[in-house]
């Protein structure tokens, strides 16, 4: 028997590196400085600095981020001063802020979210489809034009 989860850590993929871990940040609480995990965030409280790496990112709508944020998906309900940078997927609740540019694959922003600062949707490579098909598709984006 493990103490604290290693053991279920070890069978769940504990060998990536804490991947399955759970960090929060609990309202009232602030930290200075950059932060870096491979797990899961919750912020409910402020961050001064960047988080960097994260698998997934929670900020609730109390929370606050000021600095950069870069992690594969991000679900934002508070403020985040800076650049944003969510690999497979970014949310944008409806008391989400976004004071910077954003970088991400997919994004959802529910009415009421305001975006202050430009988006780039990176490439998503067409699986299953041949050339043909894409050209005439993209033949057909150029006539309604």
């Amino acid at each position: 028997m493990a103490i604290f989860g290693a053991e279920n850590a070890k069978t769940k993929g504990g060998s990536r590196g804490g991947e399955n871990t759970l960090s929060i940040v609990s309202a009232g609480t602030t930290i200075t400085g950059d932060i870096e995990c491979s797990g899961v965030l919750k912020v409910e409280g402020r961050i001064e600095g960047s988080v960097r790496h994260a698998r997934q990112v929670m900020l609730a709508k109390e929370g606050a981020i000021h600095g950069d944020v870069s992690a594969g998906e991000v679900v934002v309900g508070g403020v985040i001063d800076g650049a944003v940078s969510a690999s497979e997927r970014l949310e944008l609740q409806t008391t989400a802020v976004v004071n910077g540019d954003i970088t991400t694959r997919s994004i959802v922003v529910m009415e009421g979210a305001r975006i202050n600062g430009g988006l780039k949707m990176s490439e998503i490579a067409l699986i299953g489809r041949d050339e043909e098909s894409a050209d005439s598709r993209d033949s057909k984006v150029v006539r309604r034009s």
